[in-house]
């Protein structure tokens, strides 16, 4: 392995714990401490994650491009040459983030957990506190209505970030900005769409601290949870993935006047180049 790609590695490991470090966190902030000082004010929990996600993104994006989420990277191979051979390795260092992100959080918060789980009676076992880490539906919502709104959910943000990146969208922010919009996303996802099922719509989000939380003793209601839930917060972010993304690359990308420009430019210069080949 060449010193660059680890460093890719390195960095998407380091994006994802970001991430968690401060999404568990707040979620810690919000489900454990009673009155919540989240109580009124669940727009500064979904905030938190989605300005998690910008300072990620300007920590790892020059090493990396920051995707800290398999669907994302998912998308970029199917769209935008994104070597394949790197999606694996990628998914892995994602993943692994997500596990060390978990960790802080329980290695900060663990006497709140437990004094939580002792005061409403609660084992770690029977789901105690699996909120801080992990996703699961709300009541009323099947595992199949959960795993088509992670569908859903995703492809609005993949479909937001192909946008938002999109070197021909003349409407995209500037100047780096795009870090952060690519936050408020996240959270206008969460605050809008998030009380669903916990808005996973990352599967390193939900599978590294899930594969933490089982180590640190909620064992099967982390895996395979309830309902053998673990994998609606995997499966569906990656196909929701690239369905966002096919509808940016086929019903947003063709028509941007700046591509339509640039391509119009090449093929006249292809043109050229023939007529002065065939003299």
């Amino acid at each position: 392995m060449n010193r660059a790609f680890l460093g890719e590695l390195i960095s998407e490991a380091l994006a994802v714990f970001i991430i968690i470090a401060f999404g568990d966190s707040v979620a810690a902030m919000y489900l454990l401490y009673d009155p919540s000082p989240y109580l009124h004010a669940y727009w500064g929990v979904c905030i938190v994650w989605g300005l998690g996600v910008t300072v990620a993104i300007y920590a790892t994006g020059s090493v990396s491009g920051t995707h800290a989420n398999p669907a994302v990277t998912l998308a970029l191979a199917t769209y935008r040459a994104f070597p394949w051979k790197k999606v694996v390795p990628y998914w892995i260092a994602q993943v692994v983030g997500g596990v060390l992100g978990a960790a802080l959080v329980y290695a900060l918060y663990y006497p709140v957990i437990d004094h939580f789980n002792d005061v409403h009676q609660l084992t770690r076992m029977a789901g105690g506190a699996a909120g801080v880490f992990f996703t699961a539906p709300a009541p009323g919502i099947t595992i199949w209505h959960a795993f088509s709104d992670e569908i859903i959910l995703t492809a609005i943000l993949v479909f937001g970030i192909f946008t938002i990146t999109e070197q021909y969208n003349e409407m995209a922010p500037g100047a780096n900005f795009g870090a952060l919009i690519i936050g408020f996303l996240v959270a206008a996802i969460g605050a809008s769409m998030g009380y669903l099922e916990a808005w996973a719509i990352n599967p390193a989000r939900d599978l590294g601290p899930r594969l933490f939380a089982y180590i640190a003793g909620w064992h099967e209601a982390a895996l395979p949870s309830a309902g053998h839930y673990w994998w609606v917060p995997v499966v569906g972010p990656l196909i929701g993935g690239l369905l966002g993304a096919t509808v940016y690359e086929y019903l947003i990308y063709p028509f941007l006047p700046a591509q339509l420009r640039a391509q119009q430019a090449l093929q006249r210069k292809v043109e050229e180049d023939t007529v002065i080949m065939g003299k």
